[in-house]
């Protein structure tokens, strides 16, 4: 067939809006009325003209023509049609049949596959001086950067869904930006290629499990700003009914208000009898105890380290040697067998107390987990009280004096982790401090992985259902099962685990303990996969379906619910959101991950002394090449928050809280200001007494700023010097932040705004956040 050449135009006049925009020769400077009238941002007056031999598509606006699709290979095509909106032809070959139409202010592209067997098709292929992509937050990406370069060099492949925060992608086309938006990014996957410069293409899969073998674009031209193109997408997702306030939400639950102005906090309180509890000299005297040769023998049988270090460490103590190492194998070993069923031996505790005499009447094997730590408590204080400090102060230097601190210094809102529900459960007391002072404090929970053997060390992934292992867990399509977090174990299908997570929870709370939140492991990261087993065939859909089936059971139980990642399929059922702002950098790296002598190692997992793993509080430096991709704000742009401010509240990974990174403390600063971040970081009781100072002070100026800010759009984002260091954000009428990322002065509307500093102005008053000592 002779190449089809299509043009097809319809223009409509429009009323004109520019005067909803300004534009400045200092940067982007584009203004929004917050309002829930729709304000329109999409062009409809232009025209488009296809090849389909190589599915080239190009838009013609105001005269002026851009290609935004560039030609592929080519290939044979028949049924072509062609009307005044529409264009369709099928590739015979590929067994793929296309479908152009042009209504109103978008262009709609379907892709259609009539191959019953799992198939990949690739458009569109693209290429723009500069790209606009909800990577994390958003990124404004030069096509000729050396970082950026170099990282798509490095990861030239990835998947979609989670690769981007939200459904699209934009290029920054010379004369107007092209936003290509999807119903859903599911089997997408993103190749890039750097030379001579960034450009790349989708590939969409057709998995032969999905019967819906389509997926679709609209494709939007809009003025050539961050916020045309994220005003234009929210107004897809309020069309589309994908969007849902946290008032909204908090209508229906109102704890979600605790949120509004609180500062993110993991609480590290991962021993209930601590070293403070502990009388060590009345140890060594004691330490002839029949209780200790009962412990071994149960780390013996049970605990996959064995008994060895804890028959060393008594050794030790009883020849005079109580140092760091003694005693952190001691507290470790009691921690351990607090969790255990099979702790009660009526040859060991001949005497118990009244509370512990009561679970033993029940019966052990009847109990809820918390009353089985309870009981374990109870045991070892009245068989060892004279050891330690009396059981109900256990644990208290490092949770509840530390909630107890916040609350008498001012912090009147937080939201608290805790690494695992069994710190909550073992010390209710904490939580009830938490709950009381106005906070909300629950803990860190995940069904991403699951193991063959049941772990105390990783209760996470481990499940009374054995069956799971086998019978709930992701095949590929060869048959092969998906391995779990590390490596270990496997993936759990979350379309069919609704039980085991519904047995989980209940059981956590069947005796009313307070948490009044709950994080949900990378339910909103995007990893999400299809299950090609024949026992539970499961497509990508529904994998995000049943992840936010288990979300809103947790939100009917009037818990506030936040996940990882952010991936806005999640927006309605979140409230908040850890890992937006600051992602995980360079899982890849060897010396970042593996390399313990490099300064650049971020931190091991554990900790032997119960303090903070430090993973989590070791400052590092990151190298330079990652600045671009991860922090600069050069490159940064706040698309995700244009969007859905008043949705999801979003901040750092866990792993890369507020202090984490050498020498950009007081940048990050700045950037929650400007993008109305919350600071996020890591409490025990020396991290506490560490930042103590500066979480204060800083939560004084955060809580009134937030607090406003989450009632407003973010309407405006503008670049005000070429260098694209001093950067203003606008929240409604009466809130504004000028961050200035550089080293020297700004002026402003006749205002100084001091290097490294930003100036929030909230209703008429000026306020100046500096960050002079963060970094020092």
């Amino acid at each position: 067939m002779k190449k089809a050449i299509i043009y097809i135009g319809i223009c409509i006049v429009l009323i004109s809006i520019a005067s909803l925009f300004t534009q400045t020769t200092k940067g982007e400077k584009v203004t929004g009325k917050e309002s829930d009238k729709r304000i329109n941002y999409a062009k409809s007056d232009f025209t488009f003209q296809v090849t389909p031999e190589t599915f080239t598509l190009s838009i013609t606006k105001d005269g002026k023509t851009e290609t935004i699709s560039e030609p592929q290979k080519k290939r044979n095509i028949s049924n072509f049609k062609q009307t005044a909106t529409e264009a369709s032809w099928d590739y015979p070959d590929d067994k793929i049949h296309v479908t152009l139409k042009k209504q109103g202010d978008s262009l709609d592209v379907s892709i259609h596959s009539t191959n019953p067997s799992t198939s990949k098709f690739e458009w569109p292929s693209v290429n723009a001086p500069t790209y606009t992509l909800p990577i994390a937050e958003g990124k404004r990406i030069p096509q000729n950067d050396a970082d950026w370069k170099k990282h798509f060099a490095d990861e030239p492949e990835q998947t979609m869904n989670e690769l981007f925060s939200m459904k699209f992608f934009t290029l920054n086309k010379p004369n107007f930006a092209v936003s290509f938006v999807m119903p859903d990014m599911y089997n997408n996957d993103l190749v890039f290629k750097t030379e001579p410069a960034i450009h790349f293409s989708a590939i969409h899969t057709f998995p032969s499990i999905n019967k819906d073998k389509k997926y679709e674009y609209k494709i939007f031209i809009t003025d050539n700003n961050p916020v045309s193109i994220a005003k234009n997408y929210q107004n897809y997702i309020k069309d589309t009914n994908q969007f849902k306030t946290l008032e909204q939400k908090a209508k229906e639950n109102p704890e979600i208000r605790k949120l509004y102005g609180a500062p993110h906090a993991y609480l590290w309180n991962t021993r209930v009898l601590t070293a403070a509890d502990m009388n060590w000299q009345q140890l060594k005297a004691n330490i002839d105890n029949p209780l200790f040769p009962w412990i071994s023998e149960l780390l013996t049988k049970y605990n996959p380290d064995g008994s060895e270090e804890f028959q060393k460490a008594l050794t030790n103590i009883a020849n005079g040697e109580m140092y760091a190492y003694e005693k952190n194998v001691f507290l470790n070993a009691f921690q351990y067998i607090l969790q255990l069923p099979q702790l009660y031996n009526k040859t060991i505790f001949k005497n118990p107390d009244a509370a512990a005499q009561a679970y033993m009447d029940k019966g052990v094997n009847k109990l809820h987990e918390q009353e089985l730590y309870d009981l374990n408590k109870h045991l070892i204080f009245s068989h060892i009280s004279g050891l330690t400090k009396p059981l109900n102060t256990w644990g208290d230097s490092n949770a509840t004096d530390i909630i107890e601190e916040m609350h008498d210094a001012g912090i009147k809102k937080a939201w608290i982790g805790l690494p695992n529900w069994v710190n909550g459960l073992m010390n209710p007391k904490s939580v009830d401090t938490a709950v009381k002072a106005g906070y909300l404090l629950g803990p860190y929970d995940s069904y991403q992985s699951i193991q063959e053997n049941p772990s105390i060390d990783w209760n996470t992934a481990s499940f009374p259902d054995k069956t799971l292992y086998e019978n709930a867990t992701v095949e590929n399509e060869q048959g092969k099962k998906l391995t779990g977090f590390l490596g270990l174990g496997r993936k759990l299908n979350p379309a069919v685990v609704f039980d085991a997570v519904k047995t989980r929870v209940d059981g956590i709370l069947a005796d009313d303990i307070a948490f009044n939140t709950w994080f949900m492991d990378v339910d909103a990261a995007g990893e999400i996969h299809d299950d090609y087993s024949k026992q539970h065939p499961t497509i990508q859909s529904e994998d995000v379906a049943g992840r936010m089936k288990r979300i809103e059971f947790l939100n009917k139980k009037g818990l506030v619910v936040g996940s990882e990642g952010g991936n806005d399929y999640a927006s309605e059922h979140i409230s908040f959101a850890h890992g937006i702002e600051t992602p995980v950098i360079k899982w890849s790296d060897p010396d970042m991950r593996e390399n313990e002598d490099s300064e650049y190692f971020v931190g091991k997992y554990a900790s032997m002394d119960g303090s903070i793993p430090t993973k989590y509080s070791k400052i590092v430096p990151i190298k330079e090449e990652y600045k671009a991709i991860y922090t600069s704000p050069v490159y940064s742009l706040p698309l995700f928050k244009l969007v859905y401010n008043r949705s999801v509240i979003t901040t750092h990974h866990w792993e890369w809280d507020s202090y984490k990174i050498k020498g950009q403390t007081g940048e990050r600063r700045l950037k929650e200001y400007l993008y109305n971040t919350p600071p996020m970081f890591h409490l025990d009781e020396a991290n506490w007494k560490l930042h103590k100072k500066d979480i204060i002070s800083n939560t004084k100026s955060w809580e009134p700023f937030q607090k406003e800010a989450l009632q407003h759009e973010m309407s405006s984002f503008e670049v005000l010097d070429k260098e694209r260091l001093v950067q203003k954000t606008t929240f409604g009428a009466n809130l504004q932040v000028i961050a200035n990322f550089s080293n020297k002065n700004f002026e402003y509307e006749k205002q100084t705004i001091p290097a490294n500093s930003a100036m929030v102005v909230q209703g008429g008053k000026k306020k100046i956040i500096s960050t002079d000592n963060l970094d020092s």
